[in-house]
């Protein structure tokens, strides 16, 4: 019998904290009784069972203060509806649905409860445009998106960091291209990137990251991290590629490498310095000498 992942590799699973007076199954059900303006029910169950323990995660993450708050590519709204709940924040929203300009309202209602909570929200498409609110936010949530963009990720940042205050803080989650799944892939002879999407270029992972490239973006940025992991979140199907206790040893021997497995990056990094201009050789290619720098 095989040893469990979570004991070969326990750096893979990070516990999340559930708010009160919730437990796990429990705070999952409340946000699987929401029902999404235009959202398919299968589609959303969906979303939430294979997703639950990042948005959980992601709350965790996000301090509690107050002020204002701006979530990049809000839709569905599950994390939406846990700072709403769990937070002070005036949040703000923006979504990218390949509609330029303007914005519209999207109503989460609960079935069991009666809850109901409307997201206005601007389109906006931060790979190439600039942020389309007044003045600066003292938190910006910015999941699930890097790995989407195609044309500027540095420039994306930027425009972050232009609508975040100084000392605000930044909150970012993005699938780990490290994770274990995708060595065991590798392993295998499988392909790990995405399938071509029918949404489109943006429907589709355009380029994963791992923990030290973030790092390296975010410090160029003039961010300083407060909090950097990788976790699971759902099941780790590695073993059905390839029998992960042949590699384990290899793997772990590699310094740190036991810290970069699980299936997605978490992390909170304020803004505490200037930017540093041009765009990362390391990241760039095929761009005028005159925008990279080393």
């Amino acid at each position: 019998m095989s040893t469990p992942l979570r004991d070969r590799f326990p750096d893979i699973e990070h516990t999340p904290h559930i708010p009160q007076p919730y437990d796990a199954a429990s705070l999952k059900h409340y946000l699987g009784s929401f029902s999404l303006d235009g959202a398919p029910t299968t589609e959303l169950a969906n979303y939430l069972n294979e997703d639950f323990k990042r948005f959980v995660l992601t709350l965790g993450i996000v301090p509690e203060a107050n002020g204002r708050l701006l979530e990049i590519g809000a839709n569905p709204y599950f994390t939406t509806i846990l700072l709403k709940k769990f937070r002070k924040y005036d949040v703000s929203c923006t979504n990218y649905f390949g509609i330029e300009g303007g914005g519209s309202r999207q109503a989460c209602k609960n079935a069991e409860t009666g809850e109901e909570f409307s997201f206005d929200f601007l389109n906006n498409n931060v790979d190439k445009e600039d942020i389309p609110f007044e003045g600066q936010f003292d938190v910006v949530l910015f999941c699930e998106v890097i790995e989407h963009l195609v044309a500027d990720p540095i420039g994306a940042l930027r425009r972050i960091k232009d609508k975040l205050a100084p000392g605000g803080a930044l909150v970012l989650t993005t699938p780990n291209v490290n994770r274990l799944e995708n060595i065991a892939k590798m392993m295998a002879g499988q392909n790990m990137y995405d399938p071509i999407s029918g949404y489109g270029v943006y429907g589709r992972h355009n380029r994963e990251y791992n923990k030290h490239e973030l790092y390296l973006m975010l410090d160029h940025l003039g961010f300083d991290l407060e909090v950097l992991f990788s976790s699971d979140v759902h099941e780790n199907h590695s073993n059905l590629y390839y029998p992960t206790e042949k590699i384990a040893q290899q793997i772990l021997a590699t310094p740190n490498r036991g810290y970069d497995l699980g299936q997605y990056i978490f992390l909170r990094a304020r803004n505490t310095r200037p930017a540093k201009p041009g765009k990362p050789r390391w990241l760039y290619r095929s761009f005028p000498e005159a925008e990279l720098c080393d």
